[in-house]
C-alpha cells in the first residue's frame, strides 16, 4: 500500500531530471573543486520514491539503504509512512518546525505520514505530523522527539535516529518493529568527496529550482521596513485580501451547496470573523489617508496591524479551506477512502473488553480519583465506535446512490470517530503508565526528604523555622507512605503533596546551605516536576479532546494557561530551576482545575440526555462545530491554493522544547497573490529541537 503512493509531479520529476543533468556536467566538469565540502542552506524539498533524502551526505550508501528498508518495513507493519530529510540548515523557513511541514504540505502527506527533517549543520531537528487526524497523539510524538532522536543526532548517529523514529511511531500505534538497524560507518575517501561535491551542486540547484518557481520571499519584520515600503506592504494586502474574502464567499456558496449547512457551519463563522478583520483594517487605512496628519509612530503601527489583520484573515480562512480540500478528495476517491477507514475502524476495535479490563485492573489498585480523567473511557469508546459504524454505513449507501460529497462527510465523521476511539483507549494505557511514574516518583522523593530530615539536623535553626518546615515535611511523609499501600492508592496527589513539602523544605535549607546548592537541588527535582505537571496536562488535554462538545470556555482557558506555564517553566529550567519548579507546580494546579471543569461540563451534559450514540458523538465534537476539525488539537494539512492550518511553537532539544501545551506559537503569514482566498497555513505540530 505504502510503496505504491507517489508524490510529486510529473513537473518536479523533470526539474530533478535537469537538477541531475547540470550536476552531471558540474561533476565531469568541475574535478577541481576537491577539498572540505561547504555546508548549503536548503529550502524544502520535494520528496521522491526512496524514504530517505539525503542532502547532507551524512549517510553511506549502505546505511541510506538499510534505512530506507526499515522505513518501508515500518510503513507495511505499522499502516504509516515515515520520510527522513538531512540537510546542512533549513532555509526559505529557517525554522525547523515550519521547514519540515512545509515539505509535508508541498508533497500532499496525509494524517497517516510524517517527516522527520534534520539539519546536520544547524543542529535542529523536527518531526511533523498531524495528531488531529492522525494515529499518534502530539504527546507521544514528542516522547518520540525526546527520548528516540534526540540523543541519538547529538551523538552523531544519523541512521540510528531515522530508524528510532521509525520504531517509535510504530510502538504508538503497537506494532513492535524489535531492534534498529543504524547502518554502518566509514570514511568517504575519493568517492565520499565526489558524492559532497554533487550534493553541493544538487542543493545550488534545487534551491535555484524551487526558490524561483515555488516559493515567495518572506517580508521583513514590520519594525525593519521602510514606512513607504511597509504602507505599500499593508495596502497591497488590503486589497488581496479583499479578493481573498470575496472569492470565500463564492467558495462557501459551492461547499454549501455541494456538503451542506451543517458541513459549512464553522466555515461561515469564520468567514464572518475574517470580514470583520477586514473592516477594521479598511478603518486603519482611512485613518491614514484622511487630511490629519499622523505621527511616524502612528504610521508604522496602524500599517502593521492592517498587516497583521489581514495575515489573520487569510490564515483563518486557509484553515478552512483546506478541510474542504479534503473533503472533495474523498469525494473523487470515495471507494477508496471508505475502504481505508474501515480497515482503520477494524484495527482501532480489537477486543472491546480489554479496554474495560485494563481499567478494572486499575480501579483495583488505585482510588477513584486518580482514574477520573479515565472512567467512562470504555463507554465513550463504544459510542464513538457505533457512531463511526453508522457513518460508514452512510456513506457505503450514499457511494452506491452516487452521492459522492455525502459520502465524504460521512466517511470524514467516521475517521474522526476512529480517532477518537484510539485516543481513548490510549489513554487508558497512558494513565496506566502515569500512576505508576508517579508512586515511583513518589517513593523516590521520600527518600529524598527522608535524607534531608538527616541532613537538615546537623544545620544551625537559631529561629526555629527550619524545625517547624522539617516536622510538616515528616507528617507529609508519613501520609504518603500510607497513601501509596493497599488497594486505594493515590500517586498522583501523594506526589504533588510530597513535591510541595520538598520545596518548602528545599527552600528553607537554602539559607543555611546557600543558593547554588539550591539551585542543583532544584533542577534535579525540576525534572521529576515537569513530569507530573506534563501527565496532568496530557490527560485533561485527552479528556478534553474526546469530550470538546461538552467542554465549556473555563476548562479550555485553564487548560491553555496551564500549557504556557508549563512552556515557560522548560524555558526558564536552566536559568532558574526555583522558578521553574515553581512553574511547572502551578502549570499542575491549573491542568487539575481544568480537569475539574470539564468533568462538571461532560457531567452537566450527559445529565441533559447525552448518553447515546448520537449523544456520544456531540460530546466528542464530531457533528457539526467539530466535524470539520473546529477546536480540535492539531490541525489539518493545508495545500497550494488552499485554507491552512494553526501552526504550534517548537522548543529546544535538551529540555527546551514546550511541554503540554497544544497552544500556537504563532501563526503563518497569508499569501497575498491575486485571485486566490487565503493564504498560507502550517499544520500544528510542536516539538523538535537542538542537538
Amino acid at each position: 500500500m505504502h510503496a505504491s503512493r507517489p508524490r510529486g509531479d510529473t513537473v518536479t520529476r523533470s526539474r530533478w531530471g535537469f537538477a541531475l543533468a547540470v550536476v552531471a556536467a558540474l561533476a565531469f566538469g568541475g574535478a577541481a573543486l576537491g577539498g572540505t565540502a561547504i555546508a548549503s542552506a536548503t529550502p524544502p524539498v520535494p520528496l521522491g520514491d526512496s524514504r530517505v533524502v539525503d542532502g547532507a551526505d551524512v549517510l553511506t550508501p549502505t546505511q541510506e539503504s538499510a534505512v530506507n528498508d526499515h522505513l518501508v518495513a515500518v510503513s507495511d507493519a505499522a499502516d504509516l509512512d515515515l520520510w527522513v530529510v538531512y540537510v546542512d540548515h533549513f532555509t526559505n523557513p529557517s525554522n525547523a518546525e515550519d521547514w519540515a511541514n512545509q515539505v509535508a504540505y508541498d508533497n500532499s502527506l496525509g494524517p497517516d505520514q510524517y517527516v522527520l527533517a534534520v539539519a546536520t549543520e544547524g543542529g535542529a531537528f523536527y518531526l511533523s505530523g498531524d495528531p488531529q487526524y492522525g494515529p499518534v497523539s502530539d504527546a507521544k510524538l514528542g516522547d518520540i522527539e525526546d527520548t528516540r532522536i534526540g540523543p541519538r543526532l547529538s551523538a552523531g548517529d544519523w541512521a540510528g535516529a531515522a530508524t528510532a523514529a521509525a520504531d517509535g511511531l510504530a510502538a504508538a500505534v503497537g506494532v513492535s518493529m524489535g531492534g534498529s538497524s543504524d547502518g554502518g560507518s566509514g570514511a568517504p575517501g575519493i568517492g565520499g568527496i565526489l558524492l559532497i561535491v554533487l550534493a553541493i551542486a544538487v542543493v545550488g540547484v534545487i534551491v535555484w529550482l524551487v526558490v524561483r518557481s515555488r516559493r515567495k520571499a518572506a517580508p521583513a519584520p514590520a519594525g525593519e521596513v521602510p514606512l513607504e515600503e511597509l504602507a505599500k506592504q499593508a495596502a497591497s494586502a488590503l486589497v488581496q485580501t479583499d479578493d481573498a474574502v470575496k472569492t470565500s464567499e463564492q467558495e462557501l456558496g459551492f461547499a454549501t451547496a455541494q456538503f451542506g449547512d451543517a458541513a459549512t457551519a464553522e466555515f461561515t463563522r469564520v468567514l464572518g470573523e475574517a470580514k470583520t478583520g477586514l473592516d477594521e483594517a479598511f478603518h486603519l487605512k482611512q485613518q491614514l489617508d484622511d487630511d490629519e496628519p499622523d505621527t511616524p509612530e502612528q504610521t508604522r503601527a496602524w500599517n502593521t496591524r492592517i498587516l497583521e489583520l489581514c495575515t489573520a484573515a487569510n490564515a483563518a480562512l486557509d484553515a478552512k479551506a483546506a478541510e474542504f480540500d479534503e473533503l472533495r478528495k474523498l469525494e473523487q476517491n470515495a471507494p477508496e477512502a471508505l475502504a481505508r477507514v474501515q480497515e482503520r475502524r477494524i484495527a482501532v476495535a480489537g477486543d472491546p473488553a480489554d479496554v474495560a479490563q485494563r481499567l478494572a485492573g486499575l480501579r483495583a489498585t488505585y482510588a477513584p480519583d486518580e482514574l477520573a480523567s479515565i472512567a467512562d473511557n470504555p463507554e465513550q469508546a463504544a459510542q464513538r465506535l457505533a457512531f463511526a459504524d453508522e457513518s460508514l454505513a452512510t456513506a457505503e449507501h450514499a457511494i452506491g446512490a452516487g452521492d459522492g460529497a455525502a459520502a465524504a462527510v460521512s466517511i470524514r465523521a467516521a475517521e474522526v470517530a476512529v480517532a477518537q476511539v484510539r485516543a481513548l483507549k490510549d489513554a487508558v494505557a497512558s494513565r496506566a503508565d502515569e500512576l505508576a511514574r508517579a508512586e515511583s516518583g513518589a517513593r523516590a522523593l521520600i527518600a529524598d526528604l527522608e535524607g534531608d530530615f538527616v541532613a537538615a539536623a546537623g544545620l544551625p535553626d537559631a529561629d526555629g523555622g527550619l524545625a517547624a518546615i522539617i516536622a510538616a515535611a515528616r507528617q507529609t511523609v508519613d501520609a504518603a507512605k500510607a497513601h501509596l499501600g493497599g488497594g486505594q492508592r493515590r500517586p498522583l496527589a501523594t506526589l504533588e503533596q510530597l513535591e510541595r513539602a520538598n520545596a518548602d523544605v528545599d527552600a528553607r535549607i537554602a539559607h543555611v546551605r546557600g543558593v547554588e546548592e539550591q539551585r542543583r537541588r532544584a533542577a534535579q527535582q525540576l525534572e521529576q516536576v515537569i513530569m507530573q505537571a506534563q501527565g496532568q496536562v496530557t490527560a485533561a488535554e485527552d479528556f478534553v479532546a474526546a469530550r470538546r462538545g461538552a467542554v465549556g470556555a473555563t476548562a479550555r482557558t485553564r487548560l491553555a494557561e496551564a500549557g504556557s506555564t508549563l512552556v515557560h517553566a522548560r524555558q526558564l529550567a536552566a536559568s532558574d530551576p526555583q522558578q521553574a519548579v515553581q512553574l511547572a507546580q502551578r502549570a499542575n494546579e491549573l491542568a487539575r482545575q481544568a480537569m475539574q471543569h470539564a468533568q462538571r461540563d461532560v457531567s452537566t451534559f450527559s445529565s441533559g440526555g447525552g448518553g447515546s450514540d448520537l449523544g456520544g458523538a456531540i460530546l466528542g465534537g464530531i457533528l457539526v462545530n467539530s466535524l470539520l476539525g473546529g477546536g480540535s488539537r492539531g490541525s489539518s494539512v493545508p495545500r497550494s491554493g488552499g485554507f491552512g492550518g494553526g501552526s504550534r511553537s517548537s522548543g529546544g532539544f535538551g529540555g527546551s522544547r514546550s511541554g503540554g501545551s497544544r497552544s500556537s506559537g504563532g501563526s503563518r503569514g497569508g499569501s497575498f497573490s491575486a485571485g486566490s482566498f487565503g493564504g498560507s497555513g502550517t499544520r500544528s505540530r510542536r516539538g523538535g529541537g537542538r542537538f
